[in-house]
């Protein structure tokens, strides 16, 4: 088992190297309007005059400063600081606070909601670029953010979080982060990279209200969001928490289930530890029992009407990799390392373009990608997929020096 993990180490390593960050690096760079550009269709062609997006451009930025703290390389610290100068200068609201949800491609903004889904990226972000550089002004911002989300968002009566705010900080009629979603004012996916945020942020300044702020979304899903009948998160709510959703995200699931434990793990809490590594075990079990095709990728959802999307997306085969990795550290279990190996060869055989190296949007049941779909927009960026790389290496290291 060792070889096999180490041979897939040496893969992820070039992959990230050589396939995942050159692409943003040599095709995605706006050297006339700055920052990146918002759309690359999956045939590798760059819309140049595309919107530019908050959370793409979050990603990009999250991605390159890990790339530099993990492997080094100066070309990406420079990758890194052009999506900070971009963030700070254009993406920053800097009369209202907060985050612009859109621009256009020469950087004026077009939709100044604040969605704190954006506010949760950007301060994921800010925090792994100050831990890579060392920039106050990155810190600074991470930790306004982080004061905007609890003074507007936060729902001191029933607790969590709300949704969307317009630029005055109002709370909008419209919350949906997409058209897919359901319009609740509290969402599984919101919380689940607040807590990614708030995590990241944690562990990089030690603060005692920020501590009881993580302990605190750890207690939202461990009391409001997971369904321990069936080992599912529940995806939707209304004010009250009432269940809004019949919907189950088996990527979600699974990114959960190691984004709680590295949550708990930030903590210290040997009671929170102790309770996430079940849970995340359980959710971990579950995916691989429930959602895993014959072919070892992982389908995409069960919908509302109970019926299964058999799409595999990108970023729920990268999650797969690292939530699959979380349940063998704790269980010590060869199954999920079998799993592991079967989705990294999916991955390679049908996700990863052989030309450009980034990964598909999605194909379909019959290993066809949706040509209208992007390697690059609002909602695909260098995070799943390179994070997954990180991860995975960090990992198995840990596992080899044991």
């Amino acid at each position: 088992m060792n070889i096999k993990l180490n041979t897939l180490k040496e893969e992820l390593e070039a992959h990230v190297k050589e396939k995942i960050l050159p692409f943003w690096m040599t095709r995605m760079v706006d050297h006339k309007n700055g920052g990146f550009y918002g759309w690359a269709t999956n045939d590798g062609k760059i819309i140049h005059d595309a919107n530019k997006g908050a959370v793409l451009n979050t990603r990009i930025l999250w991605t390159f400063s890990a790339a530099y703290r993990f492997l080094g390389d100066d070309l990406y610290l420079e990758m890194a600081e052009r999506s900070w100068e971009y963030l700070e200068n254009f993406f920053a609201d800097k009369k209202y606070g907060g985050i612009y949800w859109m621009l256009n491609y020469k950087g004026k903004p077009i939709q100044a909601k604040k969605q704190i889904y954006a506010l949760a990226f950007a301060i994921y972000a800010a925090s792994e670029y100050y831990n890579a550089t060392g920039n106050p002004c990155a810190l600074e911002l991470a930790l306004d953010l982080f004061n905007k989300v609890e003074h507007y968002s936060f729902d001191p009566k029933q607790n969590g979080y709300f949704e969307a705010f317009s630029r005055h900080w109002k709370l909008l009629e419209d919350l949906r982060l997409s058209d897919k979603d359901v319009n609740e004012t509290k969402t599984l996916n919101t919380h689940l990279h607040l807590l990614e945020a708030y995590t990241r942020l944690s562990s990089i300044h030690d603060n005692s209200f920020m501590n009881e702020k993580l302990v605190n979304l750890i207690n939202l899903f461990i009391e409001r969001m997971i369904n321990y009948r069936r080992h599912h998160l529940n995806m939707f709510f209304d004010d009250n928490w009432n269940l809004r959703s019949k919907l189950i995200s088996y990527g979600h699931d699974i990114e959960a289930s190691w984004l709680l434990m590295e949550a708990a793990e930030v903590t210290g809490s040997k009671i929170l530890i102790e309770k996430c590594s079940k849970i995340s075990c359980d959710i971990a079990e579950t995916v691989l029992n429930n959602a895993v095709a014959d072919d070892g990728s992982l389908y995409y959802e069960v919908t509302e009407e109970e019926r299964l999307d058999d799409d595999r997306h990108w970023w729920p085969q990268a999650e797969a990799m690292v939530g699959f990795m979380n349940a063998y550290q704790h269980t010590g279990d060869e199954k999920y390392i079998n799993a592991i190996l079967q989705v990294w060869e999916f991955i390679k055989q049908y996700i990863i373009h052989p030309e450009y190296g980034e990964w598909y949007f999605r194909i379909n049941n019959k290993y066809q990608p949706y040509h209208e779909e992007e390697f690059a927009g609002p909602w695909k960026g260098p995070y799943h997929n390179g994070r997954m790389c990180f991860e995975m290496i960090r990992r198995i290291n840990k596992l080899q020096q044991k």
